[in-house]
């Protein structure tokens, strides 16, 4: 027999055999070795009946501690139904759920010792995988808030009651309970490929966790329902990837924490997140405002942001840093959701604030020390949305070392928005060494009447803008300006451009304001190059050699 001919005999009985051995556990075979050498034990054997009226997490329970007293293999959920609580993984365990599999959260809080469906602690080597679906199985209803406040969308509400509508929005309801996946201190954690739908809190919750790897899998919560049901969470991790995955819920799709719910607050750090595509009715990428220690060393590259409230999302509230991020080639569409929704349709939001400004029963004296958000790189961005872009520090802790290279921002107006905060197109306030480079500002119609400015910097020193190509918001209005510098000490502008309609580029305010240098700008379009504001003492206003 030829050699090519003998290879593919063999490669027909492996997989054949492969096929026999799983066939054979899911009839209530003794558990068996797979073609890999792996041991594989059946659910069904374990007297789970696929049934999602029966609840089988005592059979799902006694396959996982069979598999990890055997020394480890995988615990095979066949095509079915299966009802459960809490699944107490273990070292050395495989999960595999085939396509055509579902384990369903119960709507029995008896159920749930732990705070989720599938949970895991100070353990080794474990995998969630395969084409099945993890469903959390949420159900929520709308009344109005009553007695219920949040101060992180205080804001929104005032807006809201301001113009006399109801505070009508989505609670989760009290039949359900629990994450889909908790894991505490662990290493070499791998979850692929499934899809978790309709969790009813956090979707993926990691803590203190090393070598994680999340690829490939989907995770949906409604837009319009979702409260509290984030995507993914890491708090406190090291070395996290996540890819190729799609991401939809109504919270945050991705968010790094660095708090001490379970432990010490842990830096989260070393990830890379790439090639996935998020949308949520907050923030898609948030480097969360629960951050005690620090989120550093992170790259974000290839995604696609859609139907967000908030794009890329930078907050400090607990006295944490924030450094060493770049974030790379992206398309971001943001838009305005529900009042409920923390956010206003801005693609870009940098916030550091200490938490007795934000929470109005927290004691001042109990506050940190404001953090810090520094060495943060934004390049490559594609974005698109309805609010204003704020990146503000704190003024006992001014953003460090910012850069924005080739961005295309373009800001809309929804004339059914029930109301609409912005003003500027971008904002930058409170921050040294910012730098923006190759920027175009874009404003799409139909023009709002509050909007004014394109970029507008305030209290800023070491400033560059290099290669920015915008106008004001209305063609020919010279009351406001492409590019306002107020309080803005030691700037570099140079190469931009006014675009049509320009009526002032450069306005400059402030006492503080000098040391300001313009070099090579093409400010033909604009009605007036520069102009300086009444009751601004502009010192040392230069124009560079060509």
């Amino acid at each position: 027999m030829p050699f090519k001919s003998r290879l593919k005999t063999i490669r027909i009985l492996i997989g054949l055999g492969v096929f026999i051995l799983i066939s054979l556990s899911s009839v209530g075979a003794a558990p068996v070795l797979t073609a890999g050498g792996q041991t594989v034990f059946n659910v069904r054997d374990f007297g789970a009946s696929g049934k999602k009226t029966e609840n089988c997490q005592k059979a799902i329970q006694a396959a996982i501690e069979a598999c990890a007293a055997a020394g480890g293999g995988q615990v095979y959920f066949p095509p079915g139904d299966y009802s459960s609580g809490t699944i107490h993984l273990r070292s050395q365990v495989r999960v595999y759920l085939e396509a055509g599999a579902t384990v369903y959260s119960i709507k029995e809080k008896a159920a749930f010792d732990k705070d989720a469906l599938f949970y895991g602690e100070d353990l080794v080597n474990i995998t969630l995988e395969g084409r099945g679906v993890i469903n959390g199985q949420a159900e929520y209803d709308w009344r109005e808030k009553g007695d219920f406040h949040d101060d992180f969308i205080y804001p929104n509400q005032l807006e809201m009651e301001k113009i006399g509508r109801p505070l009508i929005r989505s609670f989760p309801r009290a039949n359900q309970y629990g994450k889909l996946v908790l894991l505490l201190r662990c290493r070499d954690v791998l979850i692929r490929g499934l899809s978790f739908v309709d969790s009813p809190s956090w979707t993926i919750h990691p803590y203190g966790c090393e070598r994680l790897t999340i690829d490939g899998v989907y995770i949906r919560s409604s837009l319009k329902d979702g409260v509290w049901a984030d995507g993914i969470d890491p708090d406190g991790c090291r070395d996290v990837r996540i890819a190729n995955s799609t991401i939809e819920t109504g919270d945050d799709a991705i968010v790094f924490y660095s708090m001490n719910w379970f432990g010490p607050a842990l830096p989260c750090e070393n990830i890379t997140v790439t090639n996935c595509r998020l949308s949520s009715a907050s923030s898609a990428i948030k480097f969360c405002d629960g951050n005690m220690n620090a989120i550093r060393k992170v790259t974000i590259e290839n995604c696609v942001i859609t139907d967000s409230n908030r794009g890329l999302s930078f907050m400090v509230f607990d006295g944490g840093v924030v450094e060493d991020v770049v974030i790379s080639n992206l398309v971001i569409e943001t838009r305005r959701h529900d009042w409920f929704w923390w956010g206003d349709g801005e693609p870009i939001h940098f916030n550091i604030k200490k938490r007795s400004e934000v929470h109005r029963n927290w004691k001042k004296e109990d506050d940190r020390p404001a953090g810090k958000i520094r060495r943060v790189l934004i390049k490559n961005i594609m974005a698109r949305g309805q609010g204003s872009s704020q990146i503000t520090g704190h003024p006992e802790s001014w953003l460090e070392d910012v850069a924005i290279e080739n961005l295309r921002l373009a800001i809309s107006h929804n004339p059914d928005s029930l109301y609409d905060k912005a003003v500027n197109a971008l904002e930058i306030k409170l921050a040294r060494h910012f730098t923006l480079r190759k920027v175009e500002v874009i404003w799409e119609g139909p023009v709002y009447e509050r909007w004014q400015n394109a970029v507008y910097a305030e209290n800023v020193q070491e400033l560059e803008v290099d290669g920015l190509k915008t106008r004001q918001a209305r063609e020919g209005d010279l009351n406001s300006a492409a590019l306002v510098l107020n309080q803005v000490e030691r700037a570099l502008i140079r190469n931009c451009q006014a675009a049509p309609g320009t009526g002032v580029f450069l306005k400059l305010l402030g006492s503080k304001s000098g040391d300001i240098f313009l070099g090579g700008n093409e400010l033909s379009q604009a009605l007036k190059p520069v102009e300086i504001g009444a009751g601004a003492r502009v010192k040392r206003l230069k124009k560079i050699e060509e």
